[in-house]
């Protein structure tokens, strides 16, 4: 299995992520857009994330919904995210946070009904209003 590192901005906080699943989605959540101070925060799912330097620097904050958005004390890089009571070897990575080019392609918008107003959408990838797992 393929292993890829990644890393905040001041590159104190290290990572090597195993298993990344080969899609990713961009979030047009309300949460995500502030995390990432962007029009939509795009992440991926791995199998395990492993911290390999400055794990001290390692933040979370636990949302009123109960997901955890994960970050650098220092420098505020954001980091990953996961749901309620997913253990933090499976959250889902900040793609711009991995080194080196990556075998993944963003395959869909999610949250849509929560983007910001002025931001378009303008390529042709699939758009949930909600989760992937909207009826």
């Amino acid at each position: 299995m393929k292993v890829y590192q990644g890393s905040c901005l001041c590159g104190q906080v290290t990572y090597e992520v195993r298993g990344l699943s080969k899609n990713a989605a961009h979030c047009h959540c309300s949460m995500c857009r502030k995390f990432h101070g962007a029009a939509f925060g795009t992440l991926f799912t791995a199998e395990h994330v492993q911290w390999t330097s400055g794990q001290s620097l390692v933040k979370e904050y636990v949302a009123p919904n109960g997901t955890t958005r994960t970050f650098c004390s220092e420098c505020g890089s954001s980091l990953g995210f996961r749901g309620k009571d997913v253990p933090q070897a499976q959250m889902e990575v900040a793609i711009a946070t991995l080194d080196g080019d990556i075998d993944v392609t963003p395959d869909a918008h999610i949250y849509t009904r929560y983007k910001a107003n002025w931001y378009v959408i303008e390529d042709n990838l699939s758009q949930f209003g909600e989760g992937r797992e909207e009826g």
